[in-house]
């Protein structure tokens, strides 16, 4: 409970929140919660007469970043993210902000953004905070923000490295090429609607009366989100940008590898090639002997005067035969 820019109290409960807040009209009521259950979240639409449609988002996790206003309460969808340096990875949070006349309402699936250092900086500006849930609205949404800049740091580098990987020939460095590129997606639906948001918010500073000095500072974080936006966005054409050159890399070797197994099959039929033709030379010899050394005693030629000359004519008379005709042919 805050009046003034200053904590009052630290109710241990909702009911004692809400008895707190009906006595001090004048109070402030910042409300925070991490996962909470039905029962809270019913709780809180019954005593600050939230709309269900917003208490219905609230309750699920995985919404686009949004702005609605039901009334007099503003109802805000956040993405926050970190970068996790042993992972190598972007961790993705959900946050969804009540903002009220006299009570802000923080509902927290994951783990970004860190709201203790968020209260911690507005009670440090007590001026700021007199300006009501507003000035926490922009407070937490600065956070968001500025929670991108080291995200955006770590994707740098991460493509950075897989440039390295990709003229390495590192086989890994598809899948995370791919990995990265989803989680870009992912960041990309976290800062893209942001900016259409903070314009938004931005375009009814006169209807709501905004003060002088917040109208500055969503200005100024409005500035930091289009400049992740615009990071983001290049960082996904980088990435399939270097997708493409990986996929012409890697066919590139596949080609340079059939070219050599290609080259490897044509130089071992030429070995074949040249093996078959000497065993066909050498196979008409052992043919003829073969049969001539057959101990038959009705051979014609066995009792020839010219019988053996005329098998080693015929013998050198095949293999020459041969030697030519493989010669021709290029077996030889």
């Amino acid at each position: 409970m805050y009046r003034d820019g200053v904590r009052v109290s630290t109710p241990g409960s909702l009911a004692d929140t809400f008895r707190e807040l009906r006595d001090q009209p004048d109070g402030m009521a910042w409300i925070g919660l991490a996962r909470p259950t039905e029962a809270e979240l019913l709780s809180l639409a019954a005593e600050f007469d939230l709309h269900p449609l917003a208490v219905e988002d609230a309750m699920e996790a995985h919404q686009r970043p949004k702005l609605e206003r039901y009334g007099e309460t503003l109802f805000v969808v956040l993405r926050a993210a970190r970068y996790l340096d042993a992972l190598e990875e972007v961790d993705f949070g959900e946050l969804h902000v009540f903002v009220g006349p006299d009570f802000l309402i923080t509902v927290r699936h994951g783990a970004a953004p860190d709201l203790s250092a968020v209260r911690r900086r507005m009670e440090d500006t007590t001026e700021l905070l007199k300006l009501g849930p507003e000035a926490v609205l922009y407070a937490i949404l600065d956070s968001v923000v500025d929670g991108y800049v080291p995200v955006v740091s770590g994707v740098q580098n991460d493509i950075d490295e897989i440039e390295t990987e990709v003229f390495r020939g590192d086989p890994a460095v598809s899948r995370r090429i791919y990995e990265l590129s989803r989680e870009m997606v992912e960041f990309q639906r976290a800062t893209r609607p942001l900016v259409g948001m903070l314009h938004a918010l931005m375009a009814g500073f006169a209807k709501y009366g905004t003060d002088e000095e917040l109208q500055r500072y969503l200005r100024d974080v409005a500035d930091h989100v289009t400049h992740t936006s615009e990071r983001v966005d290049g960082f996904r054409q980088a990435l399939a940008d270097i997708l493409t050159v990986n996929a012409t890399l890697v066919t590139q070797q596949q080609n340079a590898e059939m070219r050599a197994l290609a080259e490897a099959g044509f130089e071992q039929n030429e070995e074949i090639k040249k093996i078959s033709s000497w065993a066909a030379i050498l196979f008409a010899p052992t043919l003829v002997g073969t049969i001539y050394g057959m101990n038959f005693d009705r051979m014609p030629e066995l009792h020839w005067m010219l019988g053996y000359p005329f098998a080693i004519v015929l013998m050198a008379v095949v293999c020459t035969s041969l030697y030519v005709i493989f010669k021709r042919k290029d077996w030889l």
